[in-house]
This record gives structure tokens, C-alpha cells and sequence, in this order.
């Protein structure tokens, strides 16, 4: 068996022609390339993984020194060529990782002989194509007689990183480049053209999949998108899908650290076991993201069997556990969307906010195209994700529980995010914003001063004076952007884009009780002022800033101990005493809504 290092490949060749390249111990897995590669391009993941496998890159059919394939060849004849080196080699089993038309390979190897698949990794795969996808692939596999000229090459790099090349991946272009230019015209064109019409052929065996399949592709590839994926993962019966952020069709050359990683990770946790991303979940972080649903609205996504988004609106959304991170949510059974979520992998739950109002009617309705109205992107498994969510949750499906008339979807969260923004609220029929009621300081005495503690990122916004003291954002009354002595007067000198929320304290002061100060929470977005005295400090420091006012460092002392424990209140009395009144009395009861 031959070592390899990168610099100096060592080839072997088959009985019947095949090219191949073996390195490495352990556990054997073969590796597949996709259209106009060779064995040569999974050089980062055999450099990463030779001390713990066995590893086997084979050249394709038509590709490297292998023979071509017929003319009018067959999935079967690429899954015969892998199985008789296989034979060859005297692997009865192995796993096996495929790229793009390599993917396709495997899984016809899995579903044909599954007594020799261990587990399978199917990166940037293909999978139904829409019309329009599939009309171009087709076009391009019938316009294949002039391959190799450079034109054709740049247009397919371009499709593979980009136009204009990124900077950061010239050097996976220049592999792919060397591949494409150096495979043989005739072999290329009939595994192409191949390629082109068998993105549905396993459309009907893959509920038949007995080996853990781990579906893997990249956020920005458009021809291996990621609902192929996780629509694959959907009929898979042990599979799951993981869609890498930023990543385009030729992420393993392009990002071969990131994606052998996942590659490993799968491969050595066995059947049973998902991708372990529970250990980086920040708890107190977990429990602030699930604090953003007040009693609020949610828009609730997943990926149907066709590979089309679906989602609903929902307000009976909760927090499950945080050890492991669960969530639910319910849905009608009467829904139209039922059997879509019932028979899903996965869903996500996205918490909309004061602004996306029109979000909540769009998918409580019987539109024919609800995300046609809306941004969204991919998520993490591969389910949409809607742009300017308060909080989105990305699960996998960890229990469907029959509930009367409606079904209990209970995920296990697989990624997060949440902001600052105002969560939008659902009561008694209507909808409700709970954050800041700028009327009822439109009514206050003009004298009135109100100020905001601004938070960025664990960072709260300070103003700096000239002799060194810090203050809060704060002016006579809230005012607009064109009153320089009011709040947002203040904050548009300095071209601040801040967001008011929840009300933080109201207090008299004790010699003079007709002067009120009124002060809120709120968020503050970047770019931030070029003022060298706005200062953005991080919340362990307040304590440590020199502030005139003993009231406001009493209010940010406080304010630095409730966000901590995530219980924020309101201070009612005057600077020398008064109370704390919580927002809303924890309670025990869980909330259900309609799906």
C-alpha cells in the first residue's frame, strides 16, 4: 500500500484499467469525484484523514487513466467500476464520501450492494433539478463537442467560485483548473451528459437507503443547492443534511479543513449518533434567544418533498429544554402544511418582529407562494431561514407527538441567532407591539428627561465629556431628529441608527418631583459615529467609568445584574427609593396556539 504526500502522488492501477490512489489505515472509505476531476483532488482530505482510515481515491470512468465508459452509460456502470476495485482490493465493505456526480455514484453503490456500505457522505450532490436548472445543465451537456477550449473552462470555473474569481480561492481554482484541462474530451462529455439526466434517478429508492447518509453542500451553491439536500436527507431514512455557510459547488478544494472535519466527524460517530454541535452552545446565550419571544408570532419552515420551502404562522412556540436544546411548537392537523411538517427531519422557527407584521398574514393565508413575499436564506440544516427575525431556531425533528387536533413538533436545536429587536405579539385576536409607546411621551411634560441604555453586542453606548465623565444618551423629551435638546435630536448629530425598546425606569427627582427622568432599553446598529467621545463599553466595565449622576449608576448597576439573570424589571419611585416592578409573573402554564 502506498503513502502519499501532496507533493508527490502515487498512482495504482487496476486489472480492468481503473486508476486509483490508496493511502492511509484504519477504516476503509473510498472517495468519488465529481464531472472532470480526478483522484487527485481529495488531497486535503487525505491528508487529513490517512492516520485514522484506509483511503481509496478512484479515478471515474473517462476520468484520470481509467477507460471511458460507454456511450450511453448508466449510473451501474460507474457503481460496477467502484465495486470491482473494491473486489480488487478484498474491501467487503467500506464507507464511502462522493462528490457532486461521485454522490450520485455512491448512493447507486448503497442502494445496489448495501451489505458493503458502512455510511455514505454525499457532498454538493444534485437532486431534482427545477426545470429551469435543468434545462441549463442539458443545454450545456448537448454543447460538449468543443470541451477544452478555454472558454468553456472559465465558464465552468465561474459557475464553481465565482465571477470575479475571490482572491482567497485562486488556489482551489488553479487545482480544478489543471483537472479540467487535462481530462479527456470524450470522457468528460458522456459522464457529463450522464450527469445532466440522472439528478431524479434514486428519487424513488432513497426512502430504500439502509446506511447513514450525511448530505452535505454549501450555503451559495446554486447547482447543488441546499434544498437538493435536504430534501435528499428528508427520504433518507437515517439521513441529515448540513449546509456550510459561504461555501460554493467545490467546497472540498476550496475549504478542506471545514469539510473534512464534518467528514470525519460523521464517519467516526457511527449510525447512531448526529454531527455533535452541543458543545458549543452557549446556555445563557440559548436562554436569551428563547427570552425573545414575549407572547409572540412565529413563522415556521421546513423543506418539502420536492425540495420547495414550506411554513405556516404559529404562536404556540416554547422552550423545551436547554440540556439537550429543545423547542416545540404545534400545528393543525387540519393545516395544509401538515403532512409536509408531520414527515419532515427538520424544521425552523423564526420570531418575527414588530416590522414583519405582513409576514404573519402572508403565511397564515392560502397564498400559492408565500416566501416569493419574503427574504430568506438557508439554514444550517438546510430549512429557511426569513431575513430580520428577532430569533430564528434551526432543528432537527427530535419527536412528532399526536395532541387532539393538532400535532406537537418537538426539534432539537441544531443553530441559533437572535438580535435586538422588538418581538412582534399576538393577544386576543389582534396583533400587539409591546415595545416603546412613543404617544404616551408625547403627553409628558416637555421638561420630561428621557435617555436609553443602547446595547451592541454585550457593549452599552456611552457619551464621553470633556472632563472625562460618561454619560447616557439622553435629552428633553423624546422628541425627533430635528430637535437638538431631545433624545433623537441627540442621537442624529452623532448619525446614531438606534432602536427604543422596553421601558427601564421612571423617577422624580426627590428635591423636585415635577422633574421626571424616563429611561429605556434598546439596541444600537453600527456603523457608529466618527465623535471620538461615543464610546461603546463592555457591560463587566460600567462599574468602573466615572458617572456624575448617582441615579444612573445605581440604574446601571441594576441594569448590569438583570441582564446577567435575564429578568429585566422597572424602576418606579424617585432617585432615593422605590421598587423594581417585573414585566410579567413567570408562569407555569404552557401557551398553545394554531398552527
Amino acid at each position: 500500500m502506498a503513502d502519499i504526500a501532496a507533493s508527490a502522488w502515487v498512482r495504482n492501477t487496476a486489472p480492468d484499467g481503473t486508476g486509483f490512489i490508496r493511502a492511509g489505515s484504519g477504516a476503509p472509505v473510498l472517495l468519488i469525484h465529481g464531472v472532470g476531476m480526478n483522484a487527485t483532488i481529495w488531497q486535503g482530505q487525505i491528508a487529513s484523514m490517512k492516520d485514522r482510515h484506509d483511503l481509496i481515491a478512484i479515478d471515474m470512468l473517462g476520468h484520470g487513466v481509467s477507460p471511458l465508459p460507454p456511450e450511453n452509460a448508466t449510473l451501474s456502470d460507474f457503481a460496477d467500476q467502484a465495486l470491482r476495485l473494491l473486489d480488487h482490493l478484498g474491501l467487503a465493505s467500506v464507507s464511502i464520501v462522493g462528490h457532486s456526480m461521485g454522490a450520485l455514484v455512491a448512493l447507486e453503490i448503497a442502494l445496489r450492494a448495501p451489505s458493503r456500505v458502512h455510511s455514505i457522505v454525499c457532498l454538493n450532490a444534485v437532486f431534482r433539478r427545477p426545470p429551469a436548472l435543468a434545462q441549463a445543465v442539458r443545454e450545456r451537456a448537448a454543447a460538449l463537442g468543443a470541451h477544452g477550449d478555454a472558454s468553456a473552462v472559465a465558464a465552468t470555473l465561474a459557475r464553481w467560485f465565482g465571477d470575479p474569481l475571490p482572491e482567497s480561492l485562486a488556489g482551489a481554482a488553479a487545482t480544478a483548473r489543471t483537472a479540467l484541462e487535462g481530462v479527456d474530451a470524450q470522457g468528460y462529455a458522456r459522464t457529463y451528459r450522464l450527469f445532466a439526466r440522472a439528478d431524479a434517478d434514486h428519487a424513488d429508492a432513497l426512502a430504500g437507503l439502509a446506511a447513514p447518509a450525511l448530505f452535505m453542500t454549501g450555503s451559495q451553491d446554486s447547482n447543488s443547492t441546499p434544498a437538493m439536500s435536504a430534501a435528499m436527507a428528508r427520504l433518507a431514512p437515517h439521513g441529515q443534511c448540513l449546509v456550510l455557510s459561504g461555501e460554493r459547488h467545490m467546497m472540498a478544494i476550496a475549504s478542506p479543513e471545514k469539510v473534512t472535519q464534518h467528514i470525519s466527524a460523521f464517519l467516526d460517530a457511527g449510525e447512531a449518533e448526529k454531527p455533535q454541535a452541543d458543545a458549543a452552545f452557549d446556555s445563557g446565550e440559548f436562554r436569551r434567544a428563547l427570552g425573545s419571544f414575549l407572547t409572540g408570532v412565529t413563522i415556521v419552515t421546513t423543506i418539502g418533498a420536492e425540495g420547495e420551502p414550506r411554513g405556516f404562522t404559529a404562536n404556540s412556540f416554547t422552550s423545551v429544554s436547554l440540556e439537550p436544546p429543545l423547542v416545540l411548537v404545534c400545528i393543525a392537523k387540519k393545516a395544509l402544511g401538515h403532512s409536509a411538517f408531520s414527515t419532515s427531519k427538520g424544521f425552523a422557527i423564526n420570531i418575527l418582529s414588530e416590522s414583519q407584521k405582513a409576514h404573519s398574514g402572508i403565511f397564515a393565508s392560502k397564498a400559492a407562494d408565500k416566501f416569493a413575499a419574503v427574504a430568506w436564506q438557508p439554514g444550517q440544516t438546510g430549512n429557511p431561514l426569513i431575513d430580520g427575525s428577532v430569533a430564528v431556531f434551526d432543528c432537527d425533528m427530535q419527536q412528532l407527538v399526536d395532541a387532539g387536533d393538532h400535532s406537537i413538533l418537538i426539534g432539537r436545536v441544531r443553530d441559533f441567532s437572535h438580535n435586538g429587536a422588538q418581538p412582534l405579539g399576538y393577544c386576543r385576536g389582534t396583533y400587539v407591539t409591546p415595545g416603546l409607546s412613543q404617544e404616551a411621551l408625547a403627553a409628558a411634560p416637555p421638561d420630561t428627561e428621557v435617555g436609553a441604555i443602547l446595547e451592541n453586542e454585550g457593549r452599552v453606548l456611552f457619551f464621553e465629556t470633556a472632563d472625562g465623565f460618561h454619560e447616557l444618551p439622553a435629552g428633553r423629551g423624546l422628541g425627533s431628529p430635528k430637535d437638538a435638546r431631545s433624545l433623537k435630536g441627540r442621537l442624529a448629530a452623532r448619525a446614531i441608527d438606534a432602536q427604543l425598546g422596553f421601558l427601564f425606569a421612571v423617577w422624580d427627582d426627590a428635591a423636585d418631583p415635577s422633574h421626571t427622568h424616563v429611561y429605556y432599553r434598546g439596541t444600537v446598529d453600527g456603523p457608529y459615529s466618527d465623535d471620538r467621545r461615543v464610546r461603546l463599553v463592555d457591560i463587566e466595565q460600567i462599574a468602573d467609568l466615572r458617572i456624575a449622576d448617582p441615579a444612573v449608576r445605581s440604574m446601571l448597576a441594576r441594569y448590569a445584574r438583570e441582564r446577567m439573570e435575564d429578568a429585566f424589571g422597572v424602576y418606579v419611585g424617585n432617585e432615593v427609593e422605590g421598587e423594581v416592578r417585573p414585566l410579567a409573573k413567570p408562569s407555569p402554564v404552557l401557551l398553545s396556539g394554531r398552527g
